[in-house]
C-alpha cells in the first residue's frame, strides 16, 4: 500500500490533485469511500475537532483504516483544522496519516513558533507523518454564510510562504489565495461561485516548493479548481458541499418516508446524494492541466 506521501508525489508528477471530504459519520464517509473506488482515484477523508469529538478519535482512525486494510484500498485520514499541540497528539496516536495543526489565527511569528514546535514533536512521536501548517485568512466555519468576511487583507505572499516553510519545516502549506471556508446563500442558490488569485496560487507554490492544500473550495468556480491545481495545489478540502447534500439527501428520504423509522432505509438516501458530489469534486480534481513546478 502506497504512503500518503507517494500519493502525493504522484498526483504532482501527473499535475492534478487529491480530493480530501471531511466526514462526521459513517454516512459520510461510507459516501466518500464508495465514490473513491468507483473512480478508483486516492482519497482523503478529514475531522476537524468538532467532528473527531464527535466521531470518537480512535473510532474514525480504527475504521478507516480497516477499510484500507480490507479493500487494500488509498483511503487516507487527516485531522483537520487542529488548534492544539495536545489535540494533535492525541490525533497522531490513535493513527491519523495526517495533522492539520491551524494557529493562523496568531500573529505570523507566533504561528511559525508554535508550528515549528508542534512539527518537531509530531515527527519525534512518529516520523512518518505528514504535518500542514496554515498561514493567511480564509475565514471560518464550514456553514451557510450570509455574506463573505473581507479576506483581502488576509492573503498569502510568496515571501511569508517561503519564510513559514523554511522555518517550520511543515510537510504540507495551507495558503489563503481568495478561498473562504463555508459558502454563501448565493452560492447555494446557485447565482455566484468563489474566485481564486490563480496568479498567487503560481507565485506561492514556486516560493514554497511543497505540497499545498486548497481549503474552503466548496462553491468554487469549477475552472478556478482546474486553474488551481495546474498552479500548483496538491490537494482540494470540500465541506460544506456533503454537507449540504447530506441534508439535502436525508430531507428528501424523509420526504417520501414520512412514517418510516429504520435509519438504514433511510440513510442510503443521503449515501447517494454525498456520492454524487464527491464523485464530481474527484473527476474534475484528476484531470491535469499543465506541468507545476517541482516540490523538493
Amino acid at each position: 500500500m502506497q504512503t500518503l506521501r507517494k500519493v502525493l508525489e504522484q498526483a504532482e508528477a501527473n499535475a492534478v490533485a487529491i480530493g480530501h471530504f471531511n466526514i462526521s459519520d459513517l454516512v459520510t464517509l461510507k459516501a466518500v469511500f464508495e465514490a473513491a473506488r468507483d473512480l478508483n482515484a486516492p482519497v482523503i477523508v478529514g475531522t476537524s475537532e468538532g467532528e473527531r469529538q464527535f466521531m470518537g478519535v480512535r473510532q474514525v482512525a480504527a475504521i478507516v483504516k480497516s477499510l484500507r486494510e480490507e479493500y487494500d484500498f488509498p483511503i487516507f485520514l487527516n485531522a483537520d483544522h487542529t488548534h492544539s499541540l495536545l489535540s494533535a497528539l492525541e490525533a497522531a496516536k490513535a493513527g491519523f496519516d495526517w495533522i492539520v495543526f491551524d494557529v493562523s489565527t496568531l500573529p505570523f511569528e507566533e504561528n511559525v513558533r508554535q508550528t515549528k514546535a508542534a512539527v518537531e514533536t509530531l515527527k519525534a512521536l512518529r516520523p512518518d507523518i505528514l504535518v500542514e501548517g496554515e498561514i493567511g485568512d480564509i475565514g471560518s466555519g464550514s456553514e451557510i454564510h450570509d455574506a463573505a468576511p473581507d479576506l483581502q487583507k488576509g492573503l498569502t505572499t510568496p515571501a511569508e510562504a517561503k519564510q513559514f516553510v523554511d522555518e517550520t519545516g511543515v510537510d504540507t502549506l495551507a495558503p489563503a489565495v481568495g478561498n473562504m471556508h463555508g459558502m454563501l446563500k448565493s452560492m447555494v442558490a446557485g447565482n455566484t461561485k468563489k474566485r481564486l488569485d490563480i496568479e498567487r496560487i503560481r507565485e506561492v507554490k514556486a516560493e514554497a516548493r511543497i505540497f499545498m492544500t486548497l481549503h474552503g473550495a466548496s462553491g468554487t468556480d469549477d475552472d478556478d479548481l482546474r486553474e488551481a491545481i495546474a498552479a500548483g495545489m496538491t490537494v482540494v478540502h470540500i465541506n460544506t458541499e456533503v454537507r449540504l447534500a447530506w441534508r439535502r439527501g436525508l430531507d428528501g428520504a424523509l420526504a417520501k418516508q414520512p412514517n418510516e423509522i429504520v435509519p438504514y432505509k433511510v440513510l442510503p438516501q443521503a449515501v447517494d446524494s454525498v456520492k454524487q458530489v464527491v464523485a464530481a469534486r474527484l473527476a474534475l480534481f484528476s484531470t491535469g492541466r499543465r506541468a507545476r513546478p517541482a516540490v523538493q
